[in-house]
């Protein structure tokens, strides 16, 4: 599951900026197929750090600081080797958030696991009967 899409890029950094990251084999179009792969890198990313924190992946609902940082970070991997000064500082900006909630330190607003979830507990036994007897 993928935490941002192309349209939410488009509307967060312009379509000239994403046309000149990825653009299509004529150059008159964005690469959706390359995007793609870039907003699945980031949210697979971003399940690593929330998931060493405790949370199920993929996290549904997706809170909306997720969709934010799903963006900066699938913008640093369209630009490669090539990110600028502020895409680079806010891709690191986000790592660090990321390294906080993995170490619990920040919390995302979405239900964590219980510690018990899809576990079987089992209690010492107790004697229905006086003397043990059925």
């Amino acid at each position: 599951m993928s935490y941002v899409t192309l349209q939410d890029l488009i509307t967060r950094f312009g379509e000239p900026e994403l046309l000149s990251l990825a653009p299509d084999a004529t150059g008159e179009a964005i690469d959706a197929q390359a995007v793609q792969t870039a907003c699945e890198d980031a949210s697979g990313e971003i399940d690593g750090y929330v998931s060493a924190g405790g949370y199920t992946t993929p996290l549904i609902p997706v809170p909306r600081i997720i969709v934010s940082i799903a963006a900066d970070i699938a913008r640093y991997r369209l630009y490669d080797d090539h990110a600028i000064d502020q895409v680079t500082k806010r891709y690191d900006d986000t790592i660090r958030f990321l390294a906080r909630v993995a170490d619990g330190q920040v919390q995302l607003g979405v239900k964590e696991p219980s510690s018990t979830a899809g576990s079987a507990e089992f209690a010492p036994s107790r004697q229905v009967m006086p003397g043990g007897g059925f």
